[in-house]
């Protein structure tokens, strides 16, 4: 205790008694804070699995493989095999313009067949006033020079295309809408029949069922009556 007095005289007896002398000491030491540790490499492939979870990220991944050329897991093999027949025939189908779409968007060509599906739209207004909204918004999406998704169209068409906006009509958009899709029925159509997700759709097939079983049958005492007992099978 002299010791203690010697190298602490700030600290009298009474104070020494009556709190431990841990508890005296504790206010002399400064603790260092504690440094931020940096995320080691555990802690970063935990975040970036996590951040890989997400479901934008897992938009259009795996395109390759039939189950995710469109939503419709039902599509039978015949029905894939329809949409060989013809352009008009896939686009006609609404399976088959999903699986289209999709293969698009593999290619970065998307907007042809957002354009094509704008046009359809437009041609269905139920009244003159909802055209022209509607033709300056496909206007200024797909065909002013430019434009977000801006199509390939001749100088000849996307002129009098742009003349025909001041009194827009139903028939406005038919010249750009017959090349798009002329386009789309030369070049992109023709590489969707050879694209591995549509030749693996027209190889499905339902899994095979085996026979159906026979269900065993169950002998009563009534089953064994009028049978003489020595020729009985027990």
């Amino acid at each position: 205790m002299e010791n203690s007095l010697l190298l602490f005289p700030q600290l009298n007896i009474s104070a020494s008694k009556d709190k431990p002398y841990y508890k005296v000491m504790k206010p002399a030491i400064k603790e260092e804070p504690h440094k931020a540790s940096k995320p080691g490499a555990k802690q970063k492939r935990n975040r970036l699995s996590l951040l890989l979870q997400k479901p934008e990220f897992h938009e259009g991944d795996h395109l390759d493989k039939p189950g995710n050329l469109t939503k419709a897991a039902s599509v039978s093999p015949e029905e894939a095999g329809k949409w060989g027949e013809s352009f008009d025939k896939l686009l006609s189908e609404k399976a088959g313009l999903d699986a289209f779409t999709k293969f698009l968007k593999t290619e970065f060509s998307e907007e042809n067949i957002e354009f094509w599906i704008a046009c359809e739209d437009y041609k269905k207004s139920k009244s003159a006033h909802e055209l022209l909204p509607k033709a300056k918004t496909i206007f200024e999406t797909f065909i002013q020079k430019d434009a977000p998704k801006e199509v390939n169209l001749d100088f000849h068409t996307k002129e009098v295309t742009s003349q025909s906006m001041g009194r827009p009509l139903r028939s406005t958009f038919d010249a750009a809408q017959s090349a798009v899709y002329r386009l789309m029925e030369q070049d992109s159509y023709p590489r969707f029949l050879r694209s591995a997700p549509y030749r693996g759709l027209l190889q499905a097939r339902p899994a095979a069922r085996g026979p159906p079983r026979r269900r065993s049958r169950s002998f009563t005492a009534s089953d064994f009556q009028g049978v003489r007992p020595d020729l009985a099978v027990w």
